[in-house]
């Protein structure tokens, strides 16, 4: 991975996600970080062209002054981009059009974005990109990454598990992968359908020497958080249903996930 996105507004949980970005990248040759904001349309609809330069004017100096207090080190390259139009369109796109390999998003207490709903707008963009996006929590600051958990539901792995994507996420970190999956069915001995699927993940993994975990609750959501909390993962990565209804619970779990256990939330979509 060398090219990371950052999406910027000005608010303090996005900048602290540059910062997070940076450092996590630091050690990375030819790493580039590309500050981005989209500034409304709707808003700036009536100016006359001469207005409208000197609004990205003015948000290309706001992005400058980011950029001036991030200390990059001499392997990371920052540049900034702003754009008129509508966030998750032009995010959307730019993503795709210039290889991206991860956006890395700031959230706080409200909403991923200061001024963008949690629940219509931001993580719609999961659905719409198969770019890995990393969430951080507010005011996270970045330590090496030691353990990562990978959250599975264990069905129909083989066609429901984006591996090409995930491996490149463990090909960056580099670090120790933990496999869960939380079910109210497992008891002593688990079932022989997930023995199979189990099979199915570690063929597909090998390489990285999975440990497997398989936890009875009936919250799996709680089941993640107390897993993640007691076994000190570092970070957690997720794969969301496209669903509707699944869609509608991730954007919900993935922000309860990123601010109770205050780690950084990888959402790897299909």
């Amino acid at each position: 991975m060398k090219k990371f996105l950052v999406p910027v507004d000005f608010s303090l949980p996005s900048e602290s996600a540059a910062e997070y970005a940076i450092e996590m990248t630091k050690d990375i040759p030819g790493t580039e970080i590309i500050l981005y904001h989209v500034y409304k349309n709707d808003i700036f609809s009536l100016l006359k062209d001469s207005e409208e330069g000197s609004r990205k004017r003015a948000t290309d100096a706001d992005l400058k002054i980011v950029k001036d207090f991030l200390k990059n080190s001499p392997h990371q390259k920052i540049t900034t981009v702003s754009e008129e139009g509508s966030f998750i369109d032009n995010l959307s796109t730019y993503v795709l059009s210039n290889d991206i390999d991860m956006v890395i998003m700031g959230i706080n207490k409200s909403s991923i974005m200061s001024n963008v709903n949690i629940g219509s707008d931001t993580l719609n963009i999961i659905s719409n990109m198969s770019t890995p996006i990393m969430i951080i929590p507010p005011g996270l600051k970045f330590k090496k990454i030691n353990n990562i958990l990978f959250a599975s539901d264990f069905k129909d792995v083989a066609r429901k598990t984006p591996f090409g994507s995930l491996k490149k996420v463990l090909d960056f970190f580099n670090s120790k992968l933990n496999i869960l999956n939380v079910d109210s069915e497992h008891y002593i001995e688990l079932s022989e359908a997930y023995k199979i699927e189990r099979g199915e993940m570690e063929s597909k993994l090998k390489s990285y020497n999975p440990e497997f975990f398989f936890l009875r609750s009936y919250d799996f959501l709680e089941g993640i958080i107390t897993f993640s909390e007691t076994k000190e993962m570092d970070v957690i990565i997720t794969v969301p249903k496209k669903q509707g209804f699944f869609n509608q619970l991730f954007k919900i779990y993935t922000r309860k996930l990123a601010l109770e256990t205050n780690k950084p939330v990888v959402a790897i979509s299909m």
